[in-house]
Order: C-alpha cells, then sequence, then structure tokens
C-alpha cells in the first residue's frame, strides 16, 4: 500500500483493515470467474490492468454475451471515491461489489449461492478464515474485493514527475503548454475535473445530447433535476480508458475535445460553464498531449496487480 506523493491516506472501514491476507483473498476472487452464475466471466473481463482496470468497449459483456448499460469506468484510485456507480447510488467499495454480482446482464447471480460455492473450495475457506476468521460468506466477500480495490494506486504519471518530483524533462513542451491549457480560465477543464485525482466527484450534464436514453442520477433520486446528471470521471490514465462518455459513445481524446470545442447541446441541465472553446488545432493537440501525460505506465504495467 504505497500512496503516492501528494496523495491523502486511504479511511478504510473499521471492519476492513487492509491486511496481505485479505488483499490475496479479494485479489484471487477479482479474477475468478466463479463470481458470475455461469462461471464465464470475472471482475477483471471488465477491468483489465493494462487498461487502468477498464475496458475498451462502449459498454460491456455480461454472462450470455448480455450488453451492459454503462461505459466501465477505471478503477485507478477508486479508494477515494465518496460514492460509486454514475449516479452515485452506492456509499462504500464494499457494497459496490454486489451490484455486478447481482445484474442481470453482468454476473446474474446470487450472493448467497456464490458464497456456497466458494465454501466447496477448500482454498477459498482456508484463505477465508485466514483474512477474516470466518469461512466464505457476504461479508468476506465484498470486504475481500474491497481490500483488493483499495490498493490500485496510480500516481507516477510524468504529469507527477513534472510537479512533484521537479523533473522537467518529464513532459514535452506540448505537453506543458497543454496542462497550462487545462488549468486556464479559458478551457475551464480544472473547473470539474480538479484535485489529485482530476475529479470533483460532482454530478453535472456535459451536453452530449439532448434527450438521454439513460436518466443519470434521477435513477437514484426520482428528482427532475438529476435527469441526466453523471458523476465527474478522473482523467489519470484517460489515453488508456476509452472509449469515453457514459455510454462509450466518443471513441478518441481529439473526438472528447472536439465535443468541448462545440460547448455540447443544449440540454436544459448542461452545466452553465460549458461554453464553445475556441481552440486552434495546435492548441487542441496540445491539450492531447497533456491528457496523455497523465498515464502512468508504472501502474498500467506492476505485476503485481497481475493474475
Amino acid at each position: 500500500m504505497e500512496i503516492p506523493d501528494g496523495f491523502p491516506s486511504i479511511d478504510f472501514p473499521e471492519e476492513n483493515t487492509f491486511t496481505q491476507a485479505r488483499w490475496e483473498l479479494g485479489k484471487k476472487l477479482f479474477y475468478d470467474p466463479v463470481m458470475s452464475v455461469a462461471g464465464t466471466i470475472s471482475c477483471a473481463s471488465c477491468h483489465k490492468p493494462g487498461l487502468a482496470f477498464s475496458d475498451q468497449s462502449p459498454v460491456s459483456f455480461g454472462v450470455d454475451d448480455r450488453l451492459g448499460t454503462r461505459n466501465a469506468p477505471s478503477l485507478a484510485n477508486v479508494a477515494y471515491h465518496p460514492y460509486f456507480l454514475r449516479e452515485g447510488g452506492v456509499p462504500t467499495l464494499e457494497m459496490q461489489v454486489l451490484v455486478p454480482i447481482q445484474e442481470h446482464n453482468e454476473f446474474d447471480f446470487n450472493i448467497v449461492l456464490l458464497a456456497e460455492k466458494l465454501n466447496t473450495d477448500t482454498t477459498y475457506v482456508k484463505m477465508a478464515m485466514n483474512a477474516y476468521n470466518r469461512a466464505p460468506d457476504a461479508f468476506v466477500i465484498t470486504r475481500a474485493i474491497a481490500c483488493f480495490e483499495r490498493s490500485l494506486l496510480s500516481g507516477n504519471s510524468p504529469y507527477d514527475q513534472y510537479i512533484k518530483n521537479n523533473n522537467t524533462n518529464a513532459m514535452t513542451d506540448a505537453q506543458i503548454r497543454g496542462m497550462n491549457l487545462f488549468f486556464s480560465d479559458r478551457t475551464n477543464c480544472s473547473t470539474c475535473h480538479s484535485g489529485f485525482n482530476f475529479t470533483n466527484y460532482a454530478f453535472e450534464n456535459n451536453g452530449l445530447y439532448i434527450q438521454y436514453a439513460d436518466i443519470g442520477r434521477m435513477r437514484l433520486t426520482l428528482k427532475e433535476e438529476d435527469r441526466a446528471l453523471f458523476k465527474v470521471p478522473g482523467l489519470r490514465n484517460i489515453e488508456m480508458t476509452g472509449p469515453y462518455m457514459h455510454d462509450g459513445s466518443i471513441q478518441t481524446l481529439q473526438q472528447v475535445i472536439d465535443h468541448y470545442q462545440s460547448g455540447g447541446m443544449d440540454h436544459p441541465h448542461k452545466n452553465p460553464i460549458l461554453k464553445p472553446l475556441d481552440l486552434t488545432t495546435p492548441e487542441q493537440k496540445d491539450l492531447i498531449e497533456f491528457l496523455k501525460a497523465l498515464t502512468d505506465d508504472t501502474f498500467l504495467t506492476n505485476p503485481i496487480f497481475k493474475y
């Protein structure tokens, strides 16, 4: 659990503090297709380490090739998120683990039945007893996977080396120009994509559509003012996590810039800060180069996260 320089300490739940035994059990479960009803897909099927624990599909496939409803987010630095899912309806990582298990288009399983299956596996029983002093059950499954996910820390990109280590060679001239644009009043990118994790975790509409098939945060609150609002994603390793947006409808970083360059569609809930950027072509390229400077190769290739 090596926390990157400049990152805050991780707030572990009292009943799920970090231990090596819990981490190893969580990692094993994360990569095991036993998590799904058909034994065909795992957490890692949609959250691949080399892609910053995201995937390359607009929306991911569940059991029997059922299409999900939203783009799989990166799990980098999820230890710091105050809530989960695009509408923010789940308050802890432990509770989030339950969502894909029971979702019809994901694992389509029942955690009680999953626990029964794990209890027939002597390796899992031994690991669970070692980690939590109890046999595999819903408590053990959710806590162990959450413990592993909290270790997915990414904070060693060229940007970090430039800012925190004063390594003036870590970023190119184009990336430095793009960084200055990113943090400028011209683009206002850092208004929403702020802090060490490049997100303020707020719920916003960015004018992607006039009519949304997904009602966003309204799914949780049932309030009209929350229609088509989605949690602001972090930008770390963004080069690796396309396609983009909640529905994976934008394929490339250039197309993302094109969207913001246009100012977005006139949805009634669009954040009023979004205006046409009026960037030149070279400035757009510089901004993309800066976003690439948020790629943390040591995180993407770290052997301890692979199975």
